[in-house]
């Protein structure tokens, strides 16, 4: 690895609930932290549930998450940032029940509503390899920072779901908007979840995602219980059960964000 790190920013965005963002995040995360990158988890969703699968404390227990991180002075970001989680190389800036009133007070308060988490986050690039921002089910302003702060974003959509593609084209609409602001921002692409290819409604979203967007992430993630079961556990897919095929699945994801970004590395742990 580079002693100098190009911080990827990678925002994992879909307003639409329930399609994988989490899931994504947290074992995205884990397959980079095993690779050797350092990771860095925000968690920007007011649900908390990637700092309740990774944190160490529970959320409720920490003073700075990031609804204080946004309202306060960025010399408080060290008190944001925890670097003991359950996931080997990962960092954890917590989530919070408060992002919504953040949310509300950046709007009344900030002089850049939607460059507040740009502004936290730039003395931490070259710290880490990764920094992963899970977004929150809407295109509201936490979103919006998101956005603004990545320079990459993939949209994980839920294939086995004939609503998978709701609302997808005002998603990319949005970020059509925040490229005022970070016209740099790329997209990886969408990120096909609980994905069966033996489902005609999977290869219908599959085909439409195509269409809509033109862009998918060359890995299908599919339906597995494992998932909750690791989320309960606060276990990496790997932790739990290694072989299984979703883990294979993010374990390719992982390898393609390092080719897609150009990086380079010998592989810390077999596979």
């Amino acid at each position: 690895m580079s002693t100098e790190k190009a911080t990827k920013i990678i925002a994992v965005t879909n307003h639409k609930g329930g399609c994988g963002k989490t899931t994504t995040v947290v074992n995205l995360a884990a397959e980079l932290g095993r690779l050797g990158w350092q990771v860095l988890v925000v968690d920007l969703d007011p649900q908390a549930n990637a700092s309740l699968h990774i944190g160490k404390k529970h959320p409720s227990e920490v003073k700075v998450s990031c609804a204080e991180l946004l309202a306060l002075d960025i010399a408080k970001l060290p008190l944001a940032i925890h670097d003991e989680t359950h996931l080997e190389n990962v960092s954890l800036i917590y989530g919070s029940l408060t992002l919504g009133k953040a949310e509300d007070d950046l709007k009344e308060s900030a002089p850049r509503p939607s460059e507040e988490l740009k502004t936290k986050l730039e003395p931490l690039i070259g710290l880490y390899d990764f920094i992963l921002i899970d977004c929150p089910p809407s295109l509201k302003l936490l979103t919006s920072n998101a956005l603004a702060a990545a320079t990459h974003f993939m949209i994980p959509v839920e294939s086995g779901s004939q609503y998978g593609m709701y609302g997808v084209t005002d998603l990319m609409r949005h970020v059509d908007k925040i490229r005022r602001i970070n016209p740099n921002l790329t997209f990886l692409g969408t990120l096909l979840i609980r994905h069966d290819e033996r489902q005609t409604v999977c290869k219908l979203i599959e085909n439409a995602a195509q269409e809509q967007i033109g862009k998918l992430i060359p890995v299908r993630i599919p339906t597995s219980t494992k998932v909750n079961q690791a989320a309960m556990a606060q276990l990496s897919l790997f932790d739990l059960d290694k072989n299984a095929r979703i883990t294979k699945e993010f374990q390719r994801l992982a390898a393609f964000m390092v080719s897609e970004l150009g990086l380079k590395q010998e592989v810390k742990h077999g596979s």
